[in-house]
């Protein structure tokens, strides 16, 4: 008996289902793994946006603030000046 034209066994017809459904699975979980990466990409991304609104939102307090310090550092001094 030949084995290569041997009629495929329960066995043979299993590892060949279960090899199929691991291909299967290693698709999805390749499929899965790219979104992955692409959602670490736009992540970055929006990090990055996000760390340049704090910068400018930041500076624009700063400045609100060191105008107002300014005013009042103003009224002080006017105010010792009348008294």
């Amino acid at each position: 008996m030949n084995l290569g034209t041997a009629p495929p066994t329960n066995a043979t017809q299993a590892k060949e289902r279960l090899y199929s459904q691991l291909a299967g699975s290693l698709r999805r979980m390749s499929r899965a793994i790219g979104q992955t990466a692409d959602l670490c990409e736009h992540l970055q991304v929006d990090l990055h946006a996000m760390r340049v609104f704090a910068g400018l939102d930041a500076a624009k307090f700063m400045t609100v603030a060191a105008q107002l310090n300014s005013e009042e550092d103003e009224k002080d001094s006017s105010n010792r000046k009348l008294t």
